[in-house]
C-alpha cells in the first residue's frame, strides 16, 4: 500500500434515536449486520479498520479494534473522529490521514478512500457529495488537526460538521446518485426496508 493510505474508522458511537434505540449498525441487512456490510466494503480500502463506539465492544461481534469517545456525554460524529485522530497519532504516527463512515452507510463506493485520499494529499481534507447533498461524516481528515479539532469541541462546543469542513478547506468529491445513491444511510425502520429492497434489487451490494 502506498504511503498515504489511511487508517478507516467506523463512527458507531451514536445513541439511533430515530431506529427507536440501541445499536443500529447491528440491524440485520440482507443476511448480515449493517456494521458487517460495512467492514467488508471498507477493509480492502484501508491500511487498517477501527470502529468508534461506546460501551461494551464485545456486542459488535467483529474482531475490530473499538476507540471510545474520550469526550463525555456522546457529543457527535466529531468526537469520534478526534477520539480516530487521536489513536492514529499515537498508534500509527507515520500516517498522514484517518477516513471515517459513519455506521449506517451500507452502500459505500469501493473507491471511496482513493478518490477522497486524491482529493486530500491536494487540499488537506475532504469528503463525500451526492445527489446535491453533502456527506461530511464520510470523509479523510489529516491527523495533524486533532489539536485544533480538539480545542473546537472542548473550548468552543462545536457540534456542527460542515463547520468542521469549512475551516479544514475541504474539497467535496461527488460521486453519482443513480441507480442508487452510494450514501444512503439507514435511521428509521423505513429505511431499513429500502435498504433491504436495493440489496433484492442489486445482489452484488
Amino acid at each position: 500500500m502506498a504511503a498515504d493510505v489511511p487508517t478507516g474508522l467506523i463512527l458507531a458511537g451514536g445513541l439511533s434515536r430515530r431506529m427507536g434505540g440501541g445499536d443500529k449498525a447491528l440491524r440485520v441487512l440482507g443476511g448480515e449486520t449493517i456494521l458487517a456490510r460495512i467492514a467488508r466494503r471498507l477493509r480492502p480500502q484501508v491500511r487498517a479498520l477501527l470502529l468508534n463506539a461506546n460501551g461494551s465492544a464485545a456486542r459488535f461481534g467483529l474482531d475490530l479494534p473499538v476507540v471510545p469517545d474520550t469526550l463525555p456525554n456522546a457529543p457527535g460524529p466529531l468526537a469520534g473522529i478526534l477520539a480516530g485522530l487521536d489513536h492514529v497519532a499515537r498508534h500509527r504516527p507515520e500516517e498522514r490521514f484517518l477516513l471515517t463512515v459513519p455506521a449506517d452507510c451500507p452502500f459505500l463506493p469501493s473507491d471511496l478512500a482513493r478518490r477522497l485520499l486524491s482529493a486530500a494529499v491536494e487540499t488537506g481534507a475532504a469528503y463525500a457529495h451526492s445527489g446535491g447533498r453533502a456527506h461530511p461524516v464520510v470523509g479523510l481528515w489529516p491527523v495533524e488537526a486533532r489539536g485544533e479539532l480538539r480545542r473546537r469541541l472542548v473550548e468552543d462546543g462545536e457540534r456542527r460538521m460542515d463547520r468542521w469542513t469549512e475551516r479544514l478547506g475541504a474539497a467535496a468529491i461527488d460521486w453519482p446518485a443513480d441507480p442508487f445513491d452510494p450514501f444512503f444511510n439507514v435511521n428509521t425502520p423505513d429505511d431499513l426496508a429500502e435498504a433491504e429492497r436495493l440489496v433484492a434489487a442489486y445482489p452484488a451490494l
